[in-house]
């Protein structure tokens, strides 16, 4: 059963710190078996992804691309209700993240001084999307769209195939609908090391993006540097601060939203009513047992979840910022009062008709969240993710004589002479 805790400035601390340690050592059993992986892949390319589609997934593809002949014939066997819902979800996120877009620009000065930013988006991105049974297709929209708004040449995308061979429908006709420019049918950390690379099928990416298990994960980790990547991302994380005026239903409801992703995920209520956390207990046990995923519910709240009792909702924002969590829901009677407050969250959730898995699927903004206290410092995936920055510096003679000395100045104080000497011996300054 999920704990109850009072709290006490200590007490609530000591669960924060339990929680950021719960998958810090998760990584360290797998990292020998990602790195053979990866060397094998980088060493022996398609051969090697093959080998271990067949050993992991059960059956190797007949092909490994999807070509794009086919792809209408797969997305036939979807339903017309669903691609109709992937079309809005998918209008929907386009236009939240078109505001995201940074133009070029550039600025003169009197001195015939001229600076500026080219902006412009990445050449070549790889998604990977789970494709087995946890198989999400609301993960092809969250990063396709935004890298095909930021303006990437080429998005690639990797997915296991199922069992049989075969690619799942419906994340391919996500896949198209978001634009997605090539599709392969791989799976783990092999597909991370082959789009990190290359192989003879397979394009060298610059970026790699999108949710897998703790192989792909530690794939990414790994290939850090190779590759940019979009975020190390832990396990599912939901924070409710909650006043007198919520209902237990929807709180219980929401906690169990995220706990049903995964045994390590957590789900946190904050509130100043002592009542509402009984009654919120209560749903908790009664709303579980009708539940698919119930018996991951029950591990992950019973091992990672809490429902803290605040003073007031001083206390409850100050511990939320220090949680900084993946997933903020604010039900309280005038939510938008709070928002100025909550610095630290990767997507805010506000009012009792705002839940977390309408900004998982279909709302606009990015599901892709920093988790483990992350948000911190780190920012959901955007538009911004997938471009890149280059300054550019034009100075005519006469300014950069204007600015010589100070140049040389500065150049002299850290010791670097051959950087003075660039400007010295332009002006015979020696």
């Amino acid at each position: 059963m999920i704990t109850t805790v009072t709290a006490d400035g200590k007490k609530e601390y000591e669960f924060i710190e339990f929680l950021k340690n719960r998958a810090q050592n998760s990584d360290k059993d797998v990292i020998p078996a990602v790195s053979e992986i990866i060397e094998n892949v980088k060493n022996n390319g398609d051969r090697a992804v093959e080998y271990y589609t067949i050993n992991f997934d059960g059956k190797a593809p007949e092909k490994t691309e999807i070509d794009s002949s086919e792809i209408d014939s797969i997305i036939a066997k979807c339903s017309p209700e669903y691609l109709e819902t992937v079309k809005k979800a998918a209008a929907n996120i386009a236009d939240f993240h078109k505001r995201q877009v940074q133009q070029s620009w550039l600025t003169t000065k009197e001195n015939g001084v001229i600076m500026g930013q080219r902006v412009r988006g990445l050449k070549r991105v790889g998604i990977y999307v789970p494709g087995g049974t946890a198989a999400y297709p609301s993960s092809v929209l969250m990063n396709a769209v935004p890298a095909k708004i930021a303006g990437v040449e080429e998005v690639v995308m990797c997915t296991p195939p199922q069992k049989d061979g075969t690619p799942n429908p419906n994340i391919i006709a996500a896949a198209k609908i978001a634009g997605v420019d090539r599709i392969f049918l791989m799976g783990g950390a092999q597909a991370v090391a082959a789009m990190a690379y290359g192989t003879q099928s397979v394009p060298k990416v610059d970026k790699i993006v999108g949710p897998g298990n703790i192989f792909v994960a530690t794939a990414k980790k790994l290939l850090y540097g190779t590759v940019d990547i979009d975020m190390i991302a832990g396990p599912s994380e939901i924070l409710i601060i909650a006043d007198k005026s919520a209902d237990p239903k929807f709180l219980a409801a929401d906690l169990m939203s995220q706990a049903e992703h995964d045994k390590l995920a957590s789900a946190i209520l904050l509130t100043d009513c002592a009542e509402l956390a009984e009654n919120t207990k209560a749903e908790l046990s009664r709303q579980m047992e009708k539940l698919s995923r119930k018996d991951i519910i029950q591990s992950s709240v019973d091992n990672f979840g809490a429902i803290i009792v605040c003073s007031d909702m001083k206390q409850a924002i100050e511990f939320a910022n220090e949680l900084a969590p993946e997933h903020l829901e604010v039900c309280c009677e005038n939510p938008m009062e709070y928002v100025g407050k909550l610095d630290n969250a990767g997507s805010v959730f506000l009012g009792n008709y705002s839940p977390e898995p309408l900004g998982d699927y279909f709302a606009g903004p990015n599901h892709v969240l920093p988790t483990s206290g992350t948000a911190r410092f780190f920012s959901p995936l955007s538009v911004d993710s997938f471009v890149k920055k280059s300054s550019f510096i034009y100075y005519t003679e006469d300014a950069l004589k204007n600015d010589a000395q100070d140049v040389i100045r500065f150049a002299e104080t850290e010791g670097l002479t051959a950087h003075a000497n660039s400007i010295k011996v332009r002006f015979n300054l020696d």
